[in-house]
């Protein structure tokens, strides 16, 4: 059974998402604030956290950033808000997912079902350290680490993922629809802007090492991404 902490400071959302999970038979655990969502992850078990931002306190940015330093664990914001910066915000401090509030049980389901394929999704590799290399960047296979020019590239999963198909398949020209398939499945209710928005913060996380890093992910107007490193 999946297990889910929910981090919610009203009581009355944390009582309809157990509501909502338990009909897709999955167990909820539910508390108000960070302080108590870092002592049940660190208790183990969790398989996935439904993070609300506006909190008291620490806010869910401040607690998401606070969980990576803990745990890869899968995180997907809950908010009333839908400005894109703060998705934006969001996505690149480590969120792997962003749903607006109100949202229906099918579309909660739906969206956590497809954050936890695409983490158990682990490649098979061999038992040692296997690197790609491509131009400055270094993309390990084994820990699912990325560097440029040496140093440490935190990435969300749908972030290495994308980088990893990249760097993989070089040259080859994806449109939004076919990495909408291969990263996050056919069903994601996300849609094509989802693309958009994880592209942008891959390529930001990669240019504060590099501007050259960023740029060999390559924009083809009105078809979709590429990979190419410089010459």
């Amino acid at each position: 059974m999946t297990t889910v902490l929910v981090v919610d400071d009203e009581k009355d959302m944390r009582n309809l998402v157990e509501v909502m999970l338990s009909k897709s038979n999955m167990k909820t655990i539910a508390v108000s604030n960070g302080i108590d969502a870092y002592i049940e992850i660190d208790n183990g078990g969790i398989d996935l956290v439904l993070l609300d931002v506006m909190m008291p306190g620490e806010d869910g940015f401040t607690v998401c950033q606070n969980i990576r330093k803990l745990s890869p664990i899968p995180i997907i914001f809950l908010t009333a808000r839908d400005a894109n910066d703060d998705k934006v915000k969001g996505l690149t401090i480590g969120a792997d997912d962003y749903l607006v509030k109100p949202f229906t049980a099918s579309e909660l389901v739906a969206r956590i079902n497809a954050v936890l394929r695409r983490t158990s999704g682990e490649m098979t590799v061999s038992p040692k350290q296997k690197l790609i290399e491509s131009g400055i960047i270094k993309l390990d296979e084994i820990s699912r680490k990325v560097y440029v020019n040496e140093n440490s590239v935190p990435l969300t999963l749908k972030e290495f993922e994308l980088l990893y198909l990249f760097i993989k398949n070089p040259n080859i020209v994806y449109s939004r629809e076919q990495l909408l398939d291969r990263i996050w499945d056919m069903d994601y209710a996300g849609g094509t802007r989802t693309v958009d928005t994880h592209i942008k913060t891959l390529r930001l996380k990669l240019a504060k090492e590099s501007k050259e890093a960023s740029e060999y992910i390559q924009t083809v107007w009105g078809v979709g991404y590429r990979f190419e490193k410089s010459k």
